[in-house]
């Protein structure tokens, strides 16, 4: 929050730039769009139940459809024949979208080191957050979750059309318009 103007202060009055207000509405209201392929998922739908209650965070709506999500939540196995699969998931996902990759075999292939297995999701679309284990705890998705958020309440609203960002694009070969 920024101080405010001379003559605006006390009860009531509350001054702070539109990247703040933006980032913490977005941070606030993410739609996850699970791809759940393995046991991580099984970890997520306990995540989502009444003990856990991922709606305390703002992701009480999750979206099966790719246009109506803004953060992408891989779980488990992801062969490479699925590979394609996700990655026109991502693409099909509206701007701003953020991806978090659930469990040790989305992070990194896992215990499958093998032909068939792709050895991590960033090999096809860019990751924000990882969250390990194998599978990971209730606990540490949430956790995953509150670090993407403190990372969109802090990102700049003019981020995604910055030269780096489409280059980062560009290096997974997705086009930006």
């Amino acid at each position: 929050m920024v101080n405010a103007p001379e003559g605006y202060e006390g009860p009531g009055f509350l001054a702070t730039s539109l990247d703040q207000v933006v980032g913490l509405a977005r941070s606030k209201s993410m739609w996850p769009l699970p791809f759940a392929t393995s046991c991580c998922g099984i970890e997520f739908m306990a995540t989502m139940a009444s003990t856990y209650d991922l709606a305390r965070f703002g992701s009480e709506r999750p979206s099966f459809s790719p246009r109506q999500a803004d953060m992408l939540m891989v779980m488990g196995t992801i062969s490479k024949k699925l590979g394609p699969v996700l990655r026109q998931v991502y693409e099909q996902m509206a701007e701003p979208r953020w991806v978090i990759s659930v469990g040790a075999c989305a992070c990194s292939g896992g215990v499958f080191d093998t032909y068939s297995v792709l050895q991590g999701i960033d090999k096809i679309i860019p990751v924000d957050v990882y969250v390990p284990g194998c599978p990971p705890r209730p606990e540490q998705i949430i956790d995953g979750i509150l670090k993407l958020q403190e990372l969109v309440k802090n990102e700049p609203m003019r981020r995604r059309n910055s030269p780096e960002y489409k280059t980062l694009l560009a290096s997974y070969g997705i086009t930006v318009n």
